[in-house]
């Protein structure tokens, strides 16, 4: 029997991630998540929707050489975390990528989930079909930055290239203002899309959105959960208990 995972494991963490791209970018546009240079294309204008999520015993130079090949004219993101070759960054550097982004990697023990009081007149609700989907994605694409390309993120998400997917969104008088999204594609919870409407933010619809994803996620029998947050966001994470395990730091080679 395998031991119980604990937020020290990270490698697992690491292999959640790059599943949940994988699978958003669909049959036909991603690779094998366990490969050693696993690419994904969503063709969403955004650099977290197209990229490489590691490389591991592949020479540097045919891995740039491949990733440029295939993700040519999309907007795209190296991911070098700790599940690649040592020293990655640094390489791809010298060889003109710049560094955009350094999320931290975030581990909570889902034994541990802190108690919060959601705001009163906030509701959750699973969504399902393709209009509430066209909502969910109009509620985080702002947010996330995502700017054009909608009906195309809505056709990634309603395709999305493996089970396990919980979208939950938060609700006030009707209208939806937060979403979150929670992958339990592997043994480690993910979450992702955990996102506010700007004209809400700051009353605890994230944390709650976030405390609900978490419980969804302890109930399916999950030990730990994970995120990559941004700057903003670590610190709300950490509120919740969520710890830093590590670091990704993301390049592009600006094209």
């Amino acid at each position: 029997m395998p031991k119980p995972l604990s937020v020290r494991d990270l490698q697992p963490q690491l292999a959640a991630n790059r599943r949940y791209w994988t699978g958003l970018a669909g049959a036909g546009g991603a690779d094998d998540p366990g490969a050693g240079l696993p690419i994904y294309r969503t063709g969403v204008a955004h650099p977290l929707m197209n990229g490489v999520l590691r490389v591991r015993d592949v020479p540097l130079d045919d891995a740039v050489a491949e990733a440029r090949r295939r993700l040519d004219g999309s907007v795209w993101a190296w991911w070098v975390g700790a599940d690649s070759d040592e020293g990655t960054a640094e390489r791809l550097v010298a060889r003109g990528a710049e560094e955009i982004a350094t999320l931290p990697v975030m581990a909570l023990d889902l034994d541990r989930i802190a108690t919060s009081e959601a705001p009163g007149d906030l509701g959750f609700r699973t969504i399902t079909d393709a209009t509430e989907m066209a909502e969910y994605v109009g509620t985080f694409a702002a947010p996330m930055g995502i700017t054009t390309g909608l009906d195309l993120v809505m056709e990634r998400e309603i395709g999305f290239g493996c089970p396990g997917v919980v979208r939950r969104a938060a609700v006030v008088d009707g209208r939806m203002v937060g979403t979150c999204t929670l992958s339990l594609a592997t043994d480690v919870a993910a979450l992702y899309c955990v996102t506010t409407s700007p004209d809400v933010r700051r009353q605890g619809i994230a944390t709650a959105l976030t405390l609900d994803a978490l419980r969804i996620a302890r109930n399916s029998g999950r030990r730990v959960a994970t995120l990559q947050a941004s700057g903003e966001g670590e610190p709300v994470y950490r509120r919740i208990g969520f710890e830093t395990v590590s670091r990704y730091r993301l390049l592009t080679f600006g094209e």
